[in-house]
């Protein structure tokens, strides 16, 4: 075999290799990204879970301080400071679902982005490893042309 035909198969191995690594970090990408839309679920569920344990604890605590106020002979119904005590508390709770829900929207964007952006790197490895593939065949092209 002549010198260069064995130059134009080792510039083609060259840019294949070159494809397969941009394929290979495309892949790479891609996996990344499926983990942080997981993880993007996963802290959803953290953050139902957290909410649902704050109601529960509104719901215990006032249960315990409706009791209290009427072992103390308070009528829950009529006492005005009462219903303002339970109202505000109610408010407070409201305050903490709405921060919870607030965190995680801005969680679920962060990841949101991350993972769009690590789809892009890989989407950008695989574009350039094709273009240096064919600038690697179209100077082996040229110098075989030139040798000749």
């Amino acid at each position: 075999m002549d010198p260069l035909t064995l130059m134009l198969i080792g510039s083609g191995v060259q840019a294949g290799a070159g494809i397969l690594g941009g394929i290979g970090q495309q892949k790479e990408a891609q996996l990344n990204a499926f983990q942080m839309e997981t993880q993007k679920k996963e802290n959803q569920i953290a953050a139902m879970q957290q909410a649902r344990a704050r109601r529960e604890e509104y719901d215990l605590a006032t249960s315990a301080n409706i009791a209290a106020f009427a072992a103390q002979g308070r009528d829950i119904g009529a006492d005005r400071s009462v219903e303002a005590f339970l109202k505000r508390q109610e408010e407070v709770v409201g305050q903490d679902l709405g921060r919870v829900a607030r965190q995680t929207r801005a969680e679920d964007l962060r990841a949101d982005m991350m993972a769009m952006s690590e789809k892009r790197r890989g989407r950008n490895a695989l574009y350039s490893s094709l273009f240096s593939a064919v600038g690697t065949m179209a100077e082996a092209g040229y110098q075989y042309k030139k040798a000749k």
